[in-house]
């Protein structure tokens, strides 16, 4: 998976030290209620759609860029549902990085939209729409967790996203 040059400028100040980052995900799901994942290139797992923001990006604007560059398929952003803080995450060259997650309820920008879903780059191998009672295995913890905090947002918008207090 590519690198932004923002990370790897940062890298070349505090080399595999720990990054504070702004991360973003998506639970995009169809009108059949079928959420899209993606199976990771780096690790096997199915997971969510999630990036990392570009400095000045908004985030409602980065994840919809996200999930037109992973999956092909232009989203409407329609919420907040949960604020959460990830495990400290160490990667195989050393790196460390730990993040600040704002995960969104998406939506297909059309029906048309939602039926290109595909490999768009090499963050993938699969690309596919899933009903949340028959997700694959493996699916990545933090897919997971993510994936429970929205459905719990979606059952009661009233209450607002999930953040902890």
């Amino acid at each position: 998976m590519p690198v932004s040059p923002y990370i790897l400028g940062l890298r070349q100040h505090i080399g595999t030290g720990l990054l504070w980052l702004p991360g973003v995900t998506a639970v995009v799901l169809d009108d059949d209620g079928r959420v899209l994942l993606g199976q990771r290139s780096d690790n096997g797992r199915w997971a969510l759609v999630s990036g990392i923001l570009e400095p000045g990006e908004e985030p409602g604007v980065g994840i919809a860029r996200e999930v037109l560059e992973e999956t092909g398929v232009p989203v409407r952003v329609e919420a907040l549902a949960a604020v959460t803080v990830t495990e400290q995450a160490a990667y195989p060259n050393g790196d460390q990085a730990q993040y600040l997650d704002l995960c969104f309820v998406c939506r297909p920008a059309s029906p048309e939209a939602a039926a290109g879903a595909r490999v768009n780059d090499d963050e993938s191998l699969a690309v596919g729409w899933f009903a949340p009672d028959a997700l694959p295995d493996g699916l990545h913890p933090d897919t997971v967790r993510r994936l429970e905090l929205t459905l719990a947002y979606l059952a009661d918008p009233a209450a607002g996203p999930h953040f902890a207090r």
